[in-house]
């Protein structure tokens, strides 16, 4: 996660954990953001007003079970488009030329090649760990390509905050089919998607769906 926010525009400290949380779960107030932050709403609210002033970061009214409207902040585009996408505008012109003059497969090669490099270099480390060991890997390796994943470890479940492909993905809807079939290669068990971003999502979500380990059955 740590190189994720390296490349925030500069941004340190606070502030680029503020643009973090926000990626993770948005819209969320400043009460939310300080209880994850161990600080007061008050004390992050200047934060949030240079964000805001920056162009990253916008707030809007929202309504929450019941009561009254409560002040929520999210990410502008300015504010997303600081969190990596691997060259998308000159990969999607590429991409349009190649399916006009070739067709949808073609196309779905492309984006098959880059993760079948990730694959043949990772596979024979990943082969030989067990799953408990191996996702954690995974999800490092989807954040060194700018997907920003996580694991939650009881359930070994698969968490993407950050498409790094997103426009290629509202484009080309085969490069979601891709990825999955790639993060199940990678994890070595079948996955289920649980969220998926292009469906209205705030992150793409995969839990193995193969046999339990021992870790899991002890947890279950």
């Amino acid at each position: 996660m740590e190189d994720v926010v390296g490349a925030l525009g500069g941004f340190r400290g606070v502030r680029a954990d503020l643009l973090v949380a926000l990626r993770k779960a948005q819209p969320l107030t400043a009460g939310e953001l300080g209880s994850q932050f161990g600080l007061t709403a008050n004390a992050l609210r200047r934060h949030l007003k240079a964000l805001e002033e920056d162009g990253l970061v916008r707030y809007q009214r929202v309504v929450r079970g019941v009561g009254a409207p409560v002040f929520a902040y999210s990410l502008t585009p300015a504010g997303e488009a600081l969190f990596p996408r691997s060259y998308v505008q000159m990969l999607a012109t590429a991409l349009d030329l190649l399916r006009t003059h070739t067709g949808d497969r073609a196309v779905e090669s492309v984006l098959e090649a880059d993760w079948q490099r990730l694959a043949d270099e990772a596979g024979p480390v990943l082969e030989a760990l067990p799953l408990e060991e191996r996702v954690p890997l995974v999800a490092e390796l989807l954040t060194s390509k700018g997907y920003m994943a996580e694991v939650e470890p009881a359930s070994l479940t698969l968490r993407i905050h950050n498409c790094a492909l997103r426009e290629i993905a509202d484009r080309f809807p085969a490069a979601c089919e891709v990825e999955a079939k790639f993060v199940e290669r990678l994890l070595g068990v079948p996955v289920e998607r649980l969220a998926h971003r292009l469906g209205g999502c705030g992150r793409c979500e995969y839990r193995m769906s193969g046999p339990l380990t021992a870790v899991q059955q002890e947890q279950a």
